[in-house]
């Protein structure tokens, strides 16, 4: 990441940010006339707040202590004029969902993911406390399949000892060299503290352009 890069990332996500729709199903989804990139994870990952920090706005995403609180693909417009969209996904794995409801969950993701032309990167959201879960792979193995590339992105890293995080880093980055759409780079990051955040925001304007 050169000073020069992350710079245009900050004044980009200082810029105009509005939620757009939510879209229950495929057929509400915004017109794929920009790039996207998606925001997907465990439930209760520390997905809202992480969007809240990378856009630096309190309140975009509704970060919620009740998981499975997002049940739709909520759209968030970057940028005026419009340069690309975030989108918030449901969390997956949630095990005390009705099963009927985690099905649809798992449908709408599974469907977006490999259906979505301009969809530029997903971010996998890991916690740092856990790392991977089988859950989290079998979501990186539908990516490798669909050809969707991905970045796997550990939250709530203040939480980890340095020393325990550099060993999750680390066996996180051998168990992505296996999958031929991991993006070989894993980003700590802590809504809390801003660390690590400066970073994605590089790495997503990057996806972006690229």
């Amino acid at each position: 990441m050169t000073e020069e890069s992350a710079e245009r990332a900050r004044k980009l996500f200082a810029g105009p940010i509005e939620f757009l729709k939510s879209a229950p199903q495929l057929q509400h989804l915004p017109a794929p006339t920009v790039p996207e990139i998606a925001f997907a994870g465990r439930s209760n990952v520390g997905k809202s707040s992480l969007i809240n920090a990378v856009t630096n706005r309190n309140k975009l995403a509704r970060a919620s202590n009740t998981p499975g609180r997002t049940q739709e693909l909520n759209y968030f417009d970057v940028g005026k004029p419009l340069v690309f969209r975030l989108v918030d996904m449901p969390g997956y794995g949630f095990a005390e969902a009705p099963k009927d409801m985690v099905k649809r969950w798992r449908f709408l993701i599974n469907d977006y993911l490999r259906g979505r032309q301009v969809l530029k990167r997903t971010l996998v959201l890991v916690d740092a406390r856990h790392g991977l879960k089988d859950v989290d792979r079998d979501v990186m193995k539908m990516l490798d399949n669909a050809a969707v590339s991905y970045h796997l992105v550990l939250t709530k890293a203040d939480k980890v000892k340095p020393t325990e995080l550099a060993k999750t880093v680390e066996a996180i980055q051998a168990e992505a060299a296996k999958h031929p759409a991991a993006h070989p780079l894993i980003l700590p990051t802590s809504s809390e503290t801003g660390d690590g955040i400066a970073e994605l925001r590089t790495a997503i304007m990057e996806a972006v352009t690229s």
